[in-house]
């Protein structure tokens, strides 16, 4: 929830269950859930976080028309209708009865109501707002027990794991889909980003950890204590788990198509790049795309699952 950007498929014995609902049965929590009111507002920002990606990873200077290019592979990777498909398909595959008749029970009552209305607010806050919330810079009162309520909401949501998660898992989606555009090994490509993302995850974890458990906190300043801890019995329930690894996986399923989309234009436009070059230059050697970036140091906005996933 709070703030997704970006992002997969956490749990695996979720995904081995046998009973699981179909696709307008997911779209009943998904709607509830308000996922594409969350999702839309990290949409907007992809291609400058792209752009930004590309231009500091690999060690390679990219030209204005190759930076161009992955602009306009973000604006056409990134869009809700590639990430629903595939959410609402895992989200279908990760569900079961019982655990869609709790989850709407929770999100139509009250506090569900009121914890997915502040999901939203958070998902449309501006960069600069998220920056200071993140830094510190701003915060919403607290008490030591309130304090104590965030770190549990922050562990059952699975809120900075699966974070990293969705993020690494998209990073290689666009490495593959950049490999396989371009006409590149996408196993290779697969293999370095993979390598790369596991090197870093740890650390990613333990800087991401505090920002967001601040984010959660500021997102749910409205809910007052017997709130939060409503909200957390339901987390913490048999329902309650399943639908977060639910969640989790549609979200990673949804960000994978959406960077994997984005990753096989960048390829395919950089390979044209490149046949125009050597076609330009008689003589000259045959260019080549640009090395693919490992996964970065930090993420793009990818918006974090909140307490009770709901997107941003």
């Amino acid at each position: 929830m709070l703030r997704i950007a970006l992002l997969l498929l956490v749990s695996a014995d979720v995904g081995a269950a046998v009973s699981t609902v179909d696709i307008d049965t997911a779209a009943k929590v998904y709607q509830a859930a308000e996922v594409r009111e969350q999702i839309r507002p990290s949409l907007v920002t992809m291609p400058a976080r792209m752009r930004d990606m590309f231009a500091a990873g690999g060690g390679v200077k990219l030209t204005a028309a190759q930076l161009a290019a992955v602009d306009a592979a973000a604006a056409r990777g990134f869009r809700i209708d590639v990430f629903e498909p595939p959410a609402l398909s895992a989200l279908a595959a990760n569900l079961d009865p019982a655990t869609v008749k709790r989850t709407l029970e929770f999100l139509q009552g009250d506090v569900g109501r009121r914890m997915v209305a502040a999901d939203v607010a958070v998902a449309r806050l501006d960069e600069q707002s998220v920056d200071r919330v993140m830094n510190g810079g701003l915060a919403a009162p607290s008490t030591p027990r309130r304090d104590a309520l965030m770190g549990d909401l922050e562990q059952a949501s699975k809120s900075t794991e699966s974070t990293v998660q969705i993020f690494l898992s998209m990073g290689r989606a666009l490495a593959v889909g950049t490999a396989i555009g371009s006409g590149t090994d996408p196993i290779a490509a697969d293999e370095r980003a993979q390598k790369s993302g596991e090197a870093t995850r740890r650390d990613m974890e333990a800087n991401l950890r505090e920002p967001l458990r601040r984010l959660l906190a500021y997102g749910y300043r409205d809910l007052s204590d017997a709130d939060l801890k409503q909200l957390l019995a339901f987390l913490k329930s048999k329902a309650g788990t399943r639908y977060v690894s639910a969640y989790i996986a549609s979200q990673g399923a949804g960000f994978d198509a959406m960077g994997r989309r984005c990753g096989e234009q960048i390829g395919e436009s950089w390979r044209e790049l490149a046949e125009l070059q050597a076609g330009a230059q008689e003589g000259a050697p045959e260019a080549t795309a640009p090395a693919i970036p490992g996964t970065p140091a930090m993420p793009p906005e990818v918006p974090p699952p909140s307490a009770t996933p709901a997107p941003h």
